[in-house]
């Protein structure tokens, strides 16, 4: 049987080639995606519906895990998400927090700074 830390190492993992198909995988149907930031995402359907557009518009990215902690059911990690958005190649330190249920990822926010990503929009 896989930890939760390392169902959340492999979903990381997935997101360098995977499709938004192949990652929603990982979600239970009532899943809550938050990126601190921006509004929360509520089941699995709405969390495709935003892989679908981010996958599409800017392509994959690779999560770069610098620490993981595992507790139980709930696993924090510390790392770098890069990722391409048009000419400018981003690196964003995030802090991840993912709660497991029944072998798939229940909840999962990220808490990040939005000002990488507004300094390309001039904001």
């Amino acid at each position: 049987m896989t930890t939760p830390g390392e169902l959340v190492t492999e979903f990381c993992a997935e997101w360098r080639t995977g499709t938004p198909e192949s990652i929603v995988e990982y979600f239970t149907d009532d899943a809550v995606y938050h990126n601190i930031p921006m509004p929360p995402l509520t089941g699995k359907p709405a969390i495709l519906e935003f892989l679908r557009g981010f996958i599409g518009g800017f392509g994959n990215i690779d999560f770069d895990i610098h620490h993981q902690a595992e507790v139980g059911t709930t696993v924090l990690n510390e790392r770098t998400d890069r990722f391409t958005i048009g000419e400018n190649k981003i690196e964003l330190p995030v802090m991840g927090s993912f709660e497991i249920r029944d072998g798939k990822i229940a909840a999962w926010r990220d808490y990040f700074d939005m000002a990488p990503l507004n300094a390309l929009s001039g904001n």
